[in-house]
């Protein structure tokens, strides 16, 4: 109580903004690979035959803005610096593990919109607008990008649980403030 919010990264901590977008990106992650594995069980006479789809769809689409956002925002604010405690080996990896996370999700996001798109419909997003499909056509398509679209999602929600389990022993195991700085919490 009585502390002031901070919006921006310091030094030490995360602020808001990079905060919310982190959780965001996770939360929508998670959904869309439930909504996705949801998906693949649905019968053509199940009410959400049609209405999932949509709405991974839209998901996706938003999910791609918002990667952009962040990435632009991760450029303009720059990151709190690691923790004095965390050893070479744990900053590289660390590093490595976040390209790679943003990797995945654009690769995931592109193969979902090749699939989506392979008939030459654009995606509908909600009502609000339109992604027009610019790549079509291409010889089974929608097959070869929906069979690299559930790789890499399984790769993407695989590397997401290594991060989290490696939030949890930073947190648990080592007593570090490692997973207090991704919740907001941590000490400015």
């Amino acid at each position: 109580i009585g502390e002031t919010i901070v919006w921006r990264n310091t030094d030490n901590s995360y602020g808001l903004v990079a905060v919310l977008m982190h959780w965001l990106v996770a939360v929508a992650t998670v959904g869309l690979f439930a909504i996705g594995l949801w998906m693949t069980n649905l019968t053509y006479y199940d009410p959400w035959y049609k209405r999932l789809p949509e709405l991974h769809k839209g998901v996706g689409v938003l999910l791609f803005a918002a990667m952009l956002l962040r990435l632009a925002w991760r450029y303009l604010d720059p990151q709190p610096s690691p923790l004095a405690t965390l050893s070479a080996l744990e900053r590289a990896a660390s590093a490595v593990t976040h390209v790679a996370l943003y990797a995945l999700l654009f690769s995931a996001i592109l193969s979902g919109y090749l699939i989506s798109t392979a008939d030459g419909r654009p995606i509908d997003v909600f009502g609000l607008f339109q992604v027009p499909a610019t790549l079509m056509g291409l010889p089974n398509q929608a097959d070869i990008a929906g069979k690299i679209h559930f790789a890499l999602a399984i790769a993407t929600i695989t590397l997401a649980a290594v991060h989290v389990l490696a939030a949890l022993k930073h947190h648990f195991v080592d007593g570090d403030r490692t997973l207090l700085r991704m919740l907001g919490l941590s000490k400015r």
